[in-house]
């Protein structure tokens, strides 16, 4: 599926900000999954973009606005191509989980991170949904992903960046931030390496993740979901937010031990100001052999700065 994006992000100060300084995380990766066509970066005022690949993989654009303003914005383009994925065909037994490669492999993705530090709660409920599967890691994931679904509602505002992963389990709603969070939790403390995954998805509804059959643009956020590790196969991706598999509608961005590896637009000020931040985003399904939305040049500001030396 051909899908163009417009991530815009608004900041409008109370008062006059002398020098800001801030990096994006909004850049579709290329993977086997999908595909980059174009990508463009646009900022008011004007600034000079350095890019660069974190270590997590993901691409980001550090800018700086050093002159006095009162307003910030933030505009990216991309065209991505995404691909069906393959079928699971792997049935991996628990013990698996315990190869010394394998752990090694995926050691990050099985430590606690600040916003999936689990407790004694989600610990219990992990080895309930692993008595009722059995010895089978695939079961136990696809069970985590069917949990996540019935212990959460979706409710907007209903929490904050930051909230403790255990309150989120407890008061039983969230945001897909929760439900991601929620589901590596439960992954992670039964020892299945799974990561938050930052990215987009094709629909009017975050909660039910339904295809779009009245036109083809929709506004939507920014989207999560996680994927887990899963011994001989690789990473399985789920979308726990609206119980669905990951699916070409989704468009990655990158991914994390959690929201913080991957969120999408941090930085600072200089001034005494609270802003007012209007983000949004544009998606737009593109029929085959229509012509492209957005620009196909792919301004890469390591390759400018490059080509200038």
């Amino acid at each position: 599926m051909r899908l163009d994006i417009r991530y815009r992000t608004t900041f409008t100060y109370e008062n006059l900000v002398r020098e800001s300084q801030n990096e994006l995380r909004a850049c579709p990766r290329s993977d086997e999954n999908q595909g980059l066509i174009s990508y463009r970066l646009q900022t008011w005022p004007s600034s000079k973009v350095f890019a660069f690949t974190d270590y997590w993989g993901t691409r980001v654009d550090a800018f700086g606005i050093r002159l006095p303003h009162v307003s910030l914005e933030v505009v990216a383009e991309s065209s991505v191509e995404t691909f069906q994925r393959p079928l699971l065909t792997v049935a991996p037994h628990l013990e698996t989980l315990r190869d010394p490669a394998f752990i090694s492999a995926h050691h990050e993705y099985l430590q606690r991170s600040p916003h999936a530090d689990w407790g004694r709660g989600i610990e219990a409920e992990a080895r309930r949904q692993r008595e009722l599967v059995g010895d089978d890691v695939v079961s136990l994931v696809l069970a985590v992903h069917r949990v996540t679904g019935a212990r959460i509602t979706y409710a907007r505002g209903a929490t904050e960046v930051g909230i403790e992963v255990e309150e989120v389990l407890s008061q039983g709603k969230g945001v897909c931030q929760d439900f991601a969070h929620l589901a590596v939790a439960l992954c992670r403390s039964q020892g299945i390496p799974a990561r938050y995954v930052s990215g987009y998805l094709f629909t009017r509804d975050d909660s039910v993740g339904a295809d779009v059959t009245d036109g083809d643009v929709v506004e939507v956020q920014t989207h999560a979901w996680f994927e887990a590790a899963i011994p001989g196969f690789g990473w399985l991706a789920l979308d726990p937010t609206n119980q669905k598999e990951v699916g070409v509608r989704h468009v990655k961005i990158g991914h994390g031990r959690d929201y913080d590896d991957v969120q999408p637009l941090r930085g600072i000020f200089c001034g005494s100001s609270s802003p007012t931040v209007e983000p949004r985003v544009e998606i737009r399904r593109v029929r085959t052999n229509a012509s492209p939305v957005f620009d196909r040049h792919v301004r890469d500001p390591q390759m400018e700065h490059q080509q200038q030396q």
